[in-house]
C-alpha cells in the first residue's frame, strides 16, 4: 500500500529577513529617481565663504522638472562611487594598516600586557582597560572587531569573580565610549566632515570633552556594577548563571597569562603609529591636510611597522591587501549611499527636501532644531546601520538645513 506524501504546509509563513544595507540603499535610490517625476524641482541660491558653500535662506525657487532617466539612474551608482573614491580608498587603506598592526602582534601584545598587569586591581583595571579600548575605538582602529577581544574580558571576569556582563562590558563599552565620541576616526567622522566642507577633525576640543564624559561615566557605571556583584550574587543581570555559555570561556591559569609578551618591537611599532597619527592631526589642524595625506600616513605606518616587525615585503603587501578586503563592504557602501545624493542632485530634489524640512522646523529654536536632527539621524540608523552610509545619505541634507536654521555645521555633523 502506497504511503501518501505529506503535503507541504502552505500556511507556514517565512520569517521576515531584514534586507541588506545595499538593498535598502538601492530601494531608496530607486524611490528618489521615481520622485523626480512627481516632486517639484527647485534649488537655493548659494554663496561661498572661504571653503564653505552655503544656501541662502529664503532664496528657494522652483525649476523646470528634471526627471532621472533609467540610464541616468544606473550611471548615478558609478558617479557615486567615483565621487566618493578618496573616502573609499581611505577606508580600504585603514583596513590594510590595521591588518598589518594586528599581524605584528603589537595591538594584542599591548592589550594582553595591560590586562595581565592590572587584573588584580579592579578599579584600576576597569579604568586602564576601558581607556585603552576607548582610544582604539575613537581612532577607528578597533570597532566591530572588538568582539574578538571579549573572550579575554570573560577570562578576567572569572578570575575577579565577576559575571560575564562585567567582563564583556569593560571591553565593549570602553570601545564604544571612544567610538561614539569619534575624535580621530577616518569614518564616519572624516567622511561626514569632508561632505559638510568642514576642516578634517575640527571641533576636536568639544569631542575630547564628550569623550572624557563618555569614558568616565562608563568606568564608574561598570565599577559600581562590579561592587554590587562583590556584595551579592543576586545583583547579577544574569541571575544565578553568571556564564551562560561556559564552554566558550576557556579556563586560563595565572602562569599562562604571564607568558604574553609585549616586546620592544611592539612598543616601537605602536610609537610609530601614535606619532604618525599625532603628526597628521597637527597637519589637519594647521596645514589643511585631508583625505590624501591621511591615506599617505596609513601607508607609511603600514610599511614601517611591517619592516620593524621583520615582515618580508611580499608579506606586508599580502597582509595589507587582505586587510583592505575586509573593509570592501563598508567602503563601497559609501559610494552606494552617495549615489542617492547624485540622483537627488540630478533630479533637482535635494534642495526641495531641505526646504521642506526647513518649513517643518520653521519657528523652532536652533536647540530644538538640533534635537530634531539628532532624532532623525537615530531613526535613520534603524534602516542604515553603517555610519559611513548614513553620513553620505544624511549630511548633504543636514548641512544646508543647519545653515538655514542658524545651526553650526559642527552641530549638524
Amino acid at each position: 500500500m502506497a504511503v501518501p506524501k505529506a503535503e507541504p504546509d502552505l500556511k507556514k509563513k517565512k520569517s521576515f529577513v531584514m534586507p541588506d544595507a545595499y538593498v535598502l540603499l538601492f530601494i531608496v535610490a530607486l524611490l528618489c529617481a521615481l520622485a523626480s517625476y512627481i516632486v517639484p524641482a527647485g534649488e537655493f541660491d548659494r554663496v561661498t565663504k572661504g571653503s564653505v558653500t552655503s544656501a541662502v535662506p529664503g532664496s528657494y525657487h522652483s525649476l523646470e522638472q528634471s526627471p532621472v532617466s533609467p540610464i541616468a539612474f544606473f550611471t548615478a551608482i558609478q558617479e557615486g562611487m567615483t565621487s566618493s573614491a578618496p573616502i573609499i580608498f581611505l577606508i580600504l587603506f585603514t583596513g590594510g594598516t590595521i591588518a598589518i598592526l594586528e599581524k605584528t602582534g603589537a595591538i594584542n601584545g599591548l592589550i594582553n600586557n595591560v590586562i595581565s598587569t592590572f587584573r588584580t586591581k579592579q578599579l584600576l583595571f576597569i579604568a586602564i582597560v576601558g581607556a585603552l579600548f576607548s582610544i582604539l575605538g575613537t581612532t577607528g582602529i578597533v570597532v566591530n572587531s572588538v568582539i574578538g577581544f571579549i573572550p579575554i574580558g570573560l577570562i578576567v571576569a572569572r578570575s575577579l569573580k565577576w559575571d560575564a556582563v562585567a567582563g564583556a562590558a569593560v571591553i565593549y563599552i570602553g570601545c564604544y565610549a571612544g567610538f561614539n565620541a569619534t575624535i580621530l576616526s577616518p569614518s564616519p567622522l572624516g567622511l561626514s566632515q569632508s561632505i559638510a566642507e568642514l576642516p578634517l577633525f575640527s571641533g576636536i576640543g568639544l569631542r575630547i570633552a564628550v569623550y572624557i564624559c563618555f569614558l568616565l561615566s562608563s568606568i564608574l557605571y561598570i565599577y559600581r556594577y562590579t561592587r554590587r556583584l562583590r556584595k551579592s550574587k543576586d545583583a547579577s543581570l544574569l541571575g544565578n548563571d553568571w556564564f551562560p555559555a561556559a564552554g566558550s570561556v576557556p579556563q586560563v591559569s595565572e602562569p599562562e597569562d604571564k607568558q604574553v609578551s609585549f616586546t620592544v618591537r611592539h612598543k616601537l611599532i605602536l610609537a610609530v603609529a601614535a606619532l604618525s597619527l599625532a603628526g597628521f592631526l597637527y597637519g589637519a589642524l594647521t596645514l589643511g591636510w585631508s583625505d590624501s595625506e591621511m591615506a599617505a600616513v596609513f601607508i607609511f605606518i603600514s610599511i614601517l611597522s611591517g619592516l620593524i616587525a621583520g615582515m618580508a615585503a611580499n608579506d606586508i603587501a599580502k597582509t595589507f591587501i587582505t586587510g583592505s578586503q575586509g573593509l570592501v563592504y563598508g567602503a563601497l557602501i559609501v559610494g552606494m549611499a552617495r549615489s542617492i545624493s547624485v540622483i537627488l542632485e540630478h533630479g533637482k530634489l535635494l534642495d526641495t527636501v531641505v526646504n521642506g524640512l526647513a518649513s517643518l522646523l520653521h519657528g523652532f529654536s536652533p536647540m530644538a532644531g538640533a534635537i530634531g536632527m539628532y532624532i532623525s539621524s537615530a531613526l535613520l540608523h534603524f534602516l542604515i546601520s553603517s555610519g559611513s552610509g548614513e553620513a553620505v545619505v544624511f549630511i548633504p541634507i543636514l548641512a544646508p538645513l543647519a545653515d538655514l536654521m542658524g545651526i553650526t555645521r559642527q552641530v549638524a555633523d
